[in-house]
């Protein structure tokens, strides 16, 4: 069985600087006035590293973001957060060759705590040496490290005592000394044209699931960029939300353009039904909670939707009519007929958002109610936050999502089922279900899944994303806890 030993940092991920993901830990896990800190020693770290004393740079970055926290709380941000941006720096040819040996061993500076599950789930690696930090006996993390970046190659001595790694990974310029114990040597760039012994190669599994607010990694330039415009964003969300509230919704696609927003609209839409007859299901692909107001916002009026998940407060505020549904089959069957014999009714049978490309099953309980179904495509891009969460306070989405300088969203009608589509003509809601999942991921370009909301949050928060209807108090309470990390 042959193995393989290979550097994170600059090997497997193009970036041999790990400074932006001891960022996202500061502002995931503490908030902004950590996240500011650290970037204010961003220069005292590349001094650091510049006069050849990268380990006192590491042991400065580890302290700065992580000193006070629980270590439950940088498990959460490795969880959920670190795989997204560890995906999007990975170099490919690297994980060619890394993924062509049997037994495959990952080392990194980084606290192996920031790493592991990324690296074992994603990259298939088998062990993870890294430094470790010291966490007191009441869980939290002091924010020193256990020796230093030469005891992180003395474990992996220890690793290969009985045997020979076939093949190490890594820069030329790498701290680590385990390049010695292996029998072949490889530095970037890499090109694995070449039959890898005719190894069956593996692909990394993608993220389909991550959370934080972040859309891009915040490296120096992009991190203050972020500091600088969240003031300004502030101010632009409000008035944004301001004039959405108070304008007729006729008017709001024309003022959207006046402070930069962009809603881009592919299709026809129906017409609004006539009075006496059954309403229209718009069936919408799930990406942020601004789904139903914005297609509300390009039909030009008020349609319902249903929820399940949304803050009281998120409730009260909508501009659109609301229908909180039970997840009991039968009671929301009833809601969702009642309302369509008034009108037409907005559902996203996805029942959670997801960021990725990816479409969630389907619940069939809209194919059972009606056969007047139009499918809708809803896709949107920011360029600063994202306006979705599993674990922070969701009232707060739209708000994260007005932050954006030049928010843009994309609504495609596709064409009402045809009746030998729907469940009128003898298929089952699940066929019905599928069949509107698999049009509206080919529209968009996505990828069909059978992945759920539970899928979704015990990947992303540990449970099974029951919501339970809470007080005003306590939501108020949880606000408070929000923004309690930015004083730490």
């Amino acid at each position: 069985m042959e193995s393989i030993v290979s550097e994170l940092e600059g090997t497997l991920l193009k970036d041999p600087d790990p400074f932006s993901y001891f960022m996202l830990v500061a502002f995931e896990a503490s908030g902004l006035i950590r996240f500011a800190l650290l970037l204010l020693f961003w220069p005292v770290i590349r001094l650091l590293d510049m006069f050849g004393m990268d380990d006192a740079g590491l042991k400065l970055m580890v302290f700065v973001a992580t000193a006070g926290l629980r270590v439950s709380e940088i498990e959460s941000v490795s969880r959920a957060v670190l795989p997204k941006f560890y995906m999007d720096d990975v170099d490919i040819e690297a994980w060619k060759v890394f993924s062509s040996c049997d037994r495959r061993v990952v080392v990194t500076k980084m606290p192996w705590i920031m790493v592991e599950r990324y690296v074992k789930e994603h990259l298939r690696a088998d062990e993870v040496i890294g430094s470790e930090i010291v966490v007191n006996r009441f869980g939290f993390v002091t924010g020193f490290v256990k020796g230093d970046i030469a005891s992180i190659s003395n474990r992996v001595a220890k690793l290969f005592m009985d045997e020979e790694p076939a093949l190490g990974l890594g820069r030329v310029a790498s701290s680590f000394q385990f390049f010695s114990l292996c029998k072949e040597k490889m530095h970037p760039p890499f090109i694995t044209n070449q039959n890898l012994h005719g190894h069956k190669l593996l692909r990394p599994l993608p993220v389909i699931f991550h959370d934080g607010r972040l859309v891009k990694r915040p490296t120096p330039s992009t991190a203050l960029l972020v500091l600088l415009w969240m003031p300004l964003g502030i101010i632009l969300a409000t008035f944004r939300i301001i004039v959405g509230v108070m304008l007729p919704m006729q008017a709001i696609p024309y003022m959207s353009r006046l402070f930069g927003g962009k809603i881009i609209v592919k299709g026809k839409p129906p017409p609004p039904v006539s009075r006496g007859s059954s309403g229209v299901l718009f069936v919408c692909t799930h990406r942020t909670l601004m789904d139903p107001v914005v297609l509300s916002t390009v039909l030009m009026r008020k349609i319902p939707a249903v929820t399940y998940s949304i803050s009281r407060l998120s409730e009260i505020l909508s501009p659109i009519p609301t229908v909180r549904l039970t997840r009991i089959r039968e009671i929301d069957a009833g809601k969702i007929k009642r309302e369509l014999s008034k009108g037409d009714l907005v559902v996203c049978p996805e029942g959670t958002t997801c960021r990725e490309p990816f479409l969630l099953r389907f619940s069939a309980l809209f194919a059972e109610l009606t056969d007047r179904i139009v499918p809708v495509a809803m896709n949107y891009r920011v360029g600063f936050f994202h306006a979705t969460t599993a674990k922070g306070w969701k009232a707060l989405d739209p708000i994260f999502f007005f932050m954006n300088p030049r928010p843009v969203y994309e609504v495609t009608f596709l064409n009402q089922l045809p009746v030998e589509a729907t469940c009128s003509s003898g298929k089952s809601p699940h066929d019905v279900a599928n069949y509107v999942q698999r049009i509206l991921a080919a529209t968009l370009g996505f990828e069909c899944t059978n992945f759920t909301r539970k899928d979704k949050y015990k990947v992303l928060a540990g449970n099974d994303g029951t919501v339970s209807c809470t007080s005003f108090v306590d939501q108020v309470k949880k606000v408070v806890s929000t923004f309690k990390p930015f004083f730490q």
